[in-house]
């Protein structure tokens, strides 16, 4: 290259340099690193809080707001809003924010010029070369790779507001385990005692003459059942109520909930309405829809830069001769040629990671339209259930417990039938209360199904 043109070369070079690293400082952080964004998101579906701490002050204030809502009992609305504040393992996820809009930012950022020195000396002669270069090829990139670290930041924030309402949700199903839990540990150890006091009986009508040994042992074996079942009950409730308390993230002799479930709605809602909702608020569907336009992007970046991978472009001079001897001036350029790899390998994969993603898609598409359906109907038939245990069933039980008790008064019926009878009528009540359980685990999972699919993860 001529010496005489390097003057205006320069000034190209300095000009492009410029501007590049003009174009490099928009890329800033966010004062809240996305946060804004999944509170309102999570908002349009539930209406507790959700906070990111990251100074001992906030952790404080968060930590008071738990303890206050300890000193309460705790209904289901007030263990979510607990779990959305203290659950580490949410926090945790919140710092995905971080990352991915450090990889935002630093895709907005162009990489350090370099500088290369080679310098010889043999008597007296001296050779001595010096660049400075520039990777001008990221400024041809650049836009790409901020769209794709746009793209992926986006569906981020939809991935942590979804692990934010999956999280609500499970600490709903987690809430109606260990109350119901509770429930029925009450109503085992009423039939243990029951039936405790029908053996009682039987052992000193035995003793007394007045009944065989088969009845006395059928009473024994009744209440060694009933003691069995309310063993079982009592370990599923500290199964139930430390699982809640992992998603609070508080030991569970802190928590004290409500006595009973929430009664049974008056009525249900139609499939429609949930039907209609699917394509609108599922989460997932968005964040894959987001990560296929990423793709889409990357395929595209891909497309660009098969041939050259590398260029870069510097001012350079050069010494050669004596050490007083003026420098030439010129330019260095260096680049990738592609001669062994045209890149075609790397365009095929990026193709068929799109087209994996493109149909990924679909499927998912297609899932939450069929998981509603389930759902709606796993949650409509436990309805109907519920609501017939409490209408006929627990009804009959009571009356027919009600009339031996008459009998029994009027001396027309034994004891033991009146024992029978008490523990049936306690079994109905056991009934409905497990199934009263099951319809609140089917609401909560037919609302999650309209956020997204909801495999039960451990928290």
């Amino acid at each position: 290259m001529n010496i005489n043109q390097f003057p205006m070369q320069y000034r190209k070079i300095t000009v492009l340099v410029s501007a590049s690293l003009l174009l490099g400082g928009c890329a800033t952080f966010s004062k809240d690193g996305g946060f804004a964004n999944v509170q309102q998101t999570t908002q349009q579906h539930i209406k507790q809080e959700i906070a990111w701490p990251k100074t001992k002050e906030e952790q404080s204030k968060i930590n008071d707001k738990v303890n206050a809502l300890l000193e309460h009992k705790l209904d289901v609305e007030s263990a979510v809003q607990i779990a959305l504040l203290n659950n580490k393992r949410l926090q945790a996820s919140f710092y995905e924010l971080g990352i991915s809009e450090a990889d935002l930012v630093q895709a907005g950022r162009l990489p350090n010029p370099r500088f290369s020195m080679l310098y010889a000396k043999n008597n007296g002669e001296y050779k001595i070369e010096q660049a400075f270069t520039f990777n001008i090829f990221s400024l041809i990139t650049m836009p790409k790779a901020v769209e794709i670290e746009k793209r992926r930041f986006e569906q981020v924030q939809k991935e942590t507001a979804l692990a934010v309402l999956k999280l609500a949700n499970h600490t709903r199903l987690a809430y109606f385990n260990a109350v119901a839990a509770r429930e029925l540990a009450r109503y085992s150890e009423q039939v243990k005692e029951s039936a405790e006091a029908s053996a009682e009986l039987a052992r000193r009508m035995y003793k007394a003459g007045n009944w065989n040994k088969l009845e006395q042992a059928r009473e024994q074996s009744f209440y060694a059942d009933a003691a069995l079942d309310y063993a079982n009950a009592r370990n599923k409730q500290v199964r139930a109520y430390e699982a809640l308390s992992r998603l609070l993230s508080v030991s569970a002799d802190q928590m004290t909930l409500l006595e009973r479930l929430p009664d049974l709605p008056k009525a249900v809602e139609d499939l429609q309405p949930f039907e209609k909702a699917a394509f609108e608020n599922r989460l997932d569907l968005q964040a894959t829809r987001l990560q296929t336009e990423a793709l889409a992007k990357q395929l595209g970046l891909t497309k660009t830069t098969r041939f050259i991978n590398v260029l870069e472009i510097g001012p350079a001079r050069v010494l050669e001769g004596r050490r007083n001897d003026p420098y030439k001036k010129g330019l260095e350029i260096g680049f990738e040629i592609p001669l062994f790899d045209w890149g075609t390998a790397r365009v095929a994969k990026a193709e068929a990671i799109y087209m994996q993603a493109v149909n990924e898609t679909a499927q998912v598409a297609i899932n939450a339209q069929s998981e509603i359906r389930e759902a709606y109907n796993t949650y409509r038939t436990n309805y109907d259930v519920t609501k017939h245990l409490r209408d006929e069933i627990v009804p009959i039980r009571k009356k027919i417990l009600s009339e031996n008790q008459l009998r029994y008064n009027g001396m027309l019926t034994s004891p033991f039938e009146l024992f029978g009878d008490a523990r049936a009528q306690v079994a109905s009540v056991k009934n409905y209360i497990e199934a009263l359980r099951e319809f609140w685990l089917a609401d909560s999972s037919l609302q999650m199904t309209l956020i997204g699919s909801n495999p039960m993860e451990g928290q």
